[in-house]
């Protein structure tokens, strides 16, 4: 058990969450009850995973996606007053890390995805260094066994764009909603990039430029660093931690 205060601390600290630009606030969303002892962890702060971590008996949640978000209008309606009710209801704290938690360098999404996939970073692209890059697992792989790998890493068959047929001999990534990075990691030196999603100018790009594009779902490639940094702080403090996955296709 831990007090809900250290546990904040602690986090914000490993995660460096005030060096990070933002969408939203990092650290402390909901305040709950101040002795922590379990904690589960998700990728997202749906009403779902908050109804998941109440029959768990959790003390505090701790996500990726939290509920507040630049451009939300601050009512406390709908969606929003069922998820805050729900936690305040049963005194539920709740941590939310976004970009800090993709960025960190081994409890990270980032880390975690490319650990799963063989990947291992030798740098660093795109707006506040979020996204990683280095060799493939390979010394040339091919887009067919990234691919398979990404598969059996996620569960789940990517979209590909395939660029020119190039061996691929650097992979870029960069988990969730990164394919803003894309002509970032072409200009690295990537032969290949992976994210979460895709938009309609990333297919061109990858046509025009001969880079291959991946969209591996926003969801799927996000689901790691949130499990990492749960185990890390439930051995920090002798916690009980328990990841739950709500399944999104996105």
């Amino acid at each position: 058990m831990t007090d809900r205060d250290n546990l904040h601390a602690h986090l914000n600290t490993v995660l460096e969450a005030g060096r990070f630009r933002d969408y939203g606030p990092n650290g402390l969303q909901v305040e709950g009850k101040t002795q922590v002892h379990k904690i589960v962890s998700g990728v997202t702060a749906s009403r779902a995973l908050i109804e998941a971590a109440v029959d768990a008996q959790a003390d505090a949640i701790l996500v990726h996606h939290g509920l507040f978000w630049r451009g939300h209008d601050g009512r406390v309606t709908g969606w929003m007053k069922e998820r805050l009710a729900l936690l305040l209801k049963h005194n539920i704290n709740l941590l939310a890390y976004h970009l800090p938690l993709d960025a960190h360098p081994t409890l990270g999404n980032n880390a975690q995805w490319g650990q799963r996939l063989g990947l291992v970073a030798d740098g660093r692209f795109g707006e506040q260094d979020l996204g990683f890059i280095g060799p493939a697992f390979a010394a040339s792989t091919t887009l067919e066994a990234l691919a398979q790998a990404v598969e059996n890493a996620l569960a789940r068959s990517p979209m590909i764009v395939p660029g020119d047929g190039r061996p691929l001999r650097r992979v870029a990534w960069c988990s969730g909603g990164a394919q803003g990075y894309f002509e970032d990691a072409i200009a690295a030196g990537a032969d290949v990039f992976l994210t979460g999603e895709i938009s309609e100018p990333q297919a061109h790009y990858a046509r025009e430029t001969g880079v291959a594009f991946m969209a591996c779902g926003h969801h799927a490639s996000e689901r790691y660093g949130v499990q990492a940094l749960g185990d890390a702080v439930a051995r920090e403090f002798g916690l009980v931690h328990q990841f739950i996955d709500i399944d999104n296709p996105a």
